[in-house]
């Protein structure tokens, strides 16, 4: 987690640094930390899909899915910073209302899925309603990146797709591949997270 959120403000200090610190380097830099933190989201979600679908060479990501997921969430905290200060030098918001509630959402996802991992805070919720909580959480966080990399670079028409083209397939890929993963396995074996 340490590494994570060290490696994310070295990077955004780093772009901030070399675009300067105004509203085109802080979204430069708030891009950058998006696509850092979509690195260390994408094994947790994507893992477990994996190893079921490619066998147990895969099992280790899996295993470290909760190790992925708290990463995230903690070189999150450096793009979530990033966020505040656009909001703050911006001379008008930077998203729509319904936007800011849409990513609102997802951020909250991010911490509600962080307390979970904790063992006396997802005893206390019960392991029927944490497995919910974590299947919805994880898709919506998910759906999230997929509209941030697809839907709204689309919307808006990319200027430079070469940015946007890895990480739009491993959006695509994410849920083809966890659908694909419940269709074929639909328990959990003994050498897979679960979904």
């Amino acid at each position: 987690m340490a590494a994570a959120f060290g490696a994310a403000l070295l990077l955004a200090a780093l772009v901030l640094a070399v675009m300067g610190a105004g509203v085109h380097g802080t979204v430069a830099a708030l891009r950058a930390t998006a696509r850092l933190s979509y690195l260390l989201f994408w094994p947790a979600y994507a893992g477990g899909a994996l190893a079921r679908l490619f066998g147990p060479r895969l099992a280790p990501v899996a295993r470290r899915a909760r190790d992925f997921g708290m990463a995230f969430a903690a070189a999150h905290l450096v793009h979530l910073g990033l966020v505040v200060r656009l909001y703050r030098i911006s001379a008008r918001p930077p998203l729509s209302a319904e936007m800011f509630v849409f990513f609102a959402i997802a951020v909250v996802c991010t911490y509600l899925l962080a307390l979970l991992s904790l063992a006396r805070v997802a005893e206390a919720v019960g392991r029927r309603r944490c497995r919910i909580l974590r299947t919805v959480g994880v898709e919506y966080i998910a759906f999230a990146f997929l509209v941030d990399f697809v839907i709204t670079p689309l919307r808006l028409g990319v200027t430079q797709p070469l940015d946007y083209l890895p990480f739009a397939l491993l959006a695509a890929a994410g849920p083809m591949l966890r659908l694909a993963a419940l269709v074929r396995y639909p328990r959990p074996d003994r050498w897979a997270a679960p979904l």
